[in-house]
């Protein structure tokens, strides 16, 4: 499922327009985009919580060469399922 099949459910269920759909959706993903750049837990009842987590400097090794390269340190994005979440998957 990608957003414009979001966006297209959204419609058929609320009744609203799909480009009224696609601008609620967009904005529901940038409003978590920017929650998260800012370093703060995006937490969907039911749903899960979005997190940033930091990525520690480390050294790895060039595939093609097998040279010793330094991979900076960086930040990332989890998700963490809700239980609801996790039981209707393993069910």
């Amino acid at each position: 499922m990608n957003n414009s099949d979001l966006a297209d459910k959204l419609a058929a269920e609320t009744g609203v327009s799909k480009a009224d759909a696609r601008k609620t959706v967009d904005t529901v993903f940038t409003a978590i985009a920017q929650a998260a750049a800012a370093g703060e837990e995006v937490s969907l009842n039911g749903f899960g919580k979005f997190k940033v987590k930091d990525t520690p400097a480390r050294e790895g090794r060039n595939p093609a060469t097998g040279e010793t390269i330094q991979i900076a340190a960086s930040k990332k994005l989890t998700f963490a399922p809700a239980k609801a979440v996790k039981d209707k998957l393993n069910a």
